[in-house]
């Protein structure tokens, strides 16, 4: 090719791609993205706003230590009773309802038996026998006293008395287990057994109908729940099972009374670890006025340990939330603040624990949280 053509085109070539590049440049600077405006984390109020403004400096006190461990409420089984017929029967006089309170000893319902009547019956023939053995005693006695009667007969006599108290002694025995008073013995009603509360407490459960034939097996027909106290098991990593001990003192706090705190210890430590989650079951004995804890609730234990440790505390009104995040306001100047992001830990005394954030010697606002929070947005508006 002619030198004196080659050397114009290949400079048309570098206008053309010097051209395209800088084109390019122009089109990515353009539709690159502003930076966005940086959020003013600091608000200045008006003098006369400062009145309704408290603010606290931040100390170091000694703070009790805690364990958390989140379970369930569970009925306490050690108060607990199922009721389970002594004797086959009827079952008569039923007015109780699941829901309703009832007394220690309190009568339940009422078994007509057969079996009873056997009962009534042998303890009826053990005291005709008892009757003539003490009569054949007696009159052998005296007969053996004037001579006229031998050694023989009035051993002979004297054991069959012995044998005939026993047999007595043994129906009386089952009378009583069967809950038959010694005065009802030879009453008409004396076949009906009175079943009755063995502890105080609620009807929780009940699986019988009044006319219905039940017999004496392992299945309850009610089920009697004392719920003064409850049971709350929950799981204790093993990592922290050094720290618990049976008898330790725990508050256990519940969703449904987040205000509340029921008082609680340590009853029974499981044995066995969980190679799942590696959690221990503990379980806690929580005591339960006006019996608002109800069995299957979730809750809370919190444990108090021995230990105690030094840490910054605020009141609840000091942090507000944003997005999921925790945030104070901090003094920095003559009637200036700067919103800090912080880290907070319920402490159970109504107050936050500090766990980051923040330091000891700052001063915080305590009161008026939200007055500031409304300028800082109007100041970003």
């Amino acid at each position: 090719m002619n030198r004196s053509r080659l050397f114009p085109a290949l400079g048309l070539v570098a206008t053309l791609f010097a051209f395209g590049c800088s084109s390019s440049s122009k089109a990515t600077n353009a539709a690159a993205p502003k930076p966005a405006d940086k959020v003013n984390k600091t608000v200045k109020l008006d003098p006369k706003m400062l009145s309704g403004i408290k603010v606290q400096a931040l100390k170091e006190d000694p703070m009790p230590s805690y364990l958390m461990a989140s379970g369930k409420v569970q009925f306490n089984e050690d108060q607990l009773a199922n009721v389970i017929p002594p004797v086959p029967g009827q079952v008569q006089d039923l007015k109780i309802k699941v829901g309703d309170h009832v007394e220690k000893g309190e009568v339940l319902f009422s078994i007509y038996s057969r079996d009873v009547n056997v009962a009534l019956a042998e303890h009826s023939e053990a005291h005709k026998d008892l009757d003539l053995a003490q009569k054949t005693f007696a009159r052998t006695k005296d007969l053996f006293e004037h001579e006229a009667a031998s050694r023989t007969a009035f051993d002979q006599a004297e054991s069959e008395l012995a044998k005939a108290q026993s047999k007595v002694n043994r129906t009386e025995e089952t009378l009583r287990v069967l809950g038959i008073a010694e005065n009802d013995i030879h009453s008409q009603a004396s076949a009906k057994i009175p079943v009755r509360a063995s502890l105080a407490g609620t009807v929780i459960e009940k699986k019988v109908t009044d006319g219905q034939f039940v017999q004496p097996d392992v299945n309850p027909l009610i089920t009697i729940a004392d719920l003064s106290s409850v049971w709350v098991l929950a799981d204790v990593f093993e990592r922290d099972l050094r720290l618990v001990s049976v008898g330790s003192r725990a508050d256990v706090l519940a969703d449904a009374y987040p205000d509340e705190h029921f008082s609680a210890r340590v009853s029974r430590i499981n044995d066995v670890v969980d190679p799942n989650t590696r959690a221990v079951k503990v379980r806690f004995l929580v005591a339960n006025p006006g019996q608002r804890l109800k069995p299957e609730m979730f809750a809370s234990a919190r444990i108090a340990l021995q230990e105690t440790q030094r840490g910054l505390s605020l009141p609840a009104a000091a942090v507000f939330t944003d997005s999921g995040r925790s945030y104070a306001y901090v003094v920095v100047g003559d009637g200036e603040f700067e919103q800090r992001q912080i880290e907070v830990a319920q402490d159970g005394n109504g107050r936050l624990r500090v766990v980051s954030g923040l330091q000891a010697g700052e001063k915080v606002v305590i009161d008026g949280v939200l007055l500031i929070h409304a300028e800082q947005l109007k100041g970003t508006a």
